[in-house]
């Protein structure tokens, strides 16, 4: 395995966690926070393979070639547990957090630790999140507990309070471009794929190996621009059929607010580079007919949106006020 456990990225992340290992500092928890894609799962079960690996190269190093680690790398080692909502967007529920209670109250089976992995910790309901508090609180010497979130912000304080925070961060357009292109992807494909990840690797692959990925994103953004000129009656009737379906819904609201950071970037003059670099020419036009506070004003009802959606608040109704609140601008 290679100096940073084989992961692209989150350095200091890496070194700190294992420090932790070689140093008897393991904490009984920890919170990996940042955005969907980054590389938190990955992370999560590196730190899983650091803990039981049969043969680590050092203190800190899993092999990543024992069965150990090879069956913690399929997830189906008999001492992990991957627990999150059925999809994404939904819940995770107080059930699924008992039934890994119950197993880590028992030792270990085959290895030193049994860990759980809490995956978008943000989508457990209040009775799962207790539930896990209690655990949290009373945690066995051999089980270590991983959540991931998108934020802390988004949880208990005292789920976040127990818990050691990792809050990682996007990487660089050009060390993800670099990671398609060693992956075979073309140089422009790599460029306009590293853009729209924001940073995220895990999201990039997706990208690059997922074509509808990129058709659904090409069709979200054709609707948008479709939209702004539209008449009333248009945007109540594309607002009904979008919120037929609350994922599909999800992913359009964050399609429409990347574009829409990137206009209020522009109105901004920012120097940030913009994540959908091939509509500049569209974003550049929006830009120049519209002040800076309509547009943050748009990016921040996209916001809200997303955190309405997820508070089950009536779909449509969302949809039609999110739509009705755009500036008209002529096609």
């Amino acid at each position: 395995m290679t100096d940073n456990w084989n992961l692209l990225g989150h350095e200091w992340a890496v070194d700190m966690l294992r420090h932790h290992l070689k140093h008897d500092g393991l904490r009984h928890a920890y919170l990996f926070a940042g955005p969907p894609g980054l590389g938190r799962r990955t992370l999560a079960l590196r730190l899983a393979q650091a803990l039981n690996c049969e043969r680590p190269i050092a203190p800190g190093e899993p092999c990543s070639i024992c069965r150990d680690c090879k069956q913690i790398e399929e997830q189906r080692h008999p001492d992990l547990a991957v627990i999150q909502a059925e999809s994404e967007g939904g819940t995770l529920k107080v059930d699924q957090v008992r039934e890994v209670q119950h197993s880590l109250s028992l030792k270990p089976y085959q290895s030193k630790f049994r860990v759980a992995i809490f995956l978008r910790f943000q989508e457990a309901n209040d009775n799962a999140a207790n539930a896990l508090l209690k655990t949290l609180e009373e945690a066995p010497s051999h089980a270590v507990l991983i959540l991931t979130a998108d934020n802390p912000e988004q949880l208990l304080p005292t789920i976040v309070s127990r818990c050691e925070i990792l809050r990682l961060r996007p990487l660089p357009v050009e060390a993800i471009e670099a990671d398609l292109r060693g992956r075979g992807v073309d140089e422009e494909r790599a460029r306009l794929i590293s853009h729209i990840s924001g940073g995220r690797p895990g999201y990039a692959r997706r990208l690059s190996k997922d074509a509808t990925l990129l058709e659904k994103r090409e069709e979200r953004l054709n609707d948008l621009q479709t939209l702004l000129p539209a008449a009333r009656v248009e945007k109540f009737a594309y607002a009904e059929k979008l919120a037929k379906d609350k994922d599909s819904m999800r992913q359009t609201i964050l399609t429409w607010l990347s574009y829409w950071r990137d206009v209020m970037l522009r109105v901004a003059q920012a120097e940030t580079p913009l994540i959908n670099v091939d509509r500049n020419m569209e974003i550049e036009f929006l830009a120049g007919r519209l002040d800076l506070s309509t547009a943050r004003r748009v990016v921040s009802d996209l916001e809200d949106g997303l955190d309405k959606l997820e508070r089950n608040v009536n779909s449509r109704l969302l949809a039609e006020v999110l739509l009705l609140d755009w500036p008209k601008i002529g096609a």
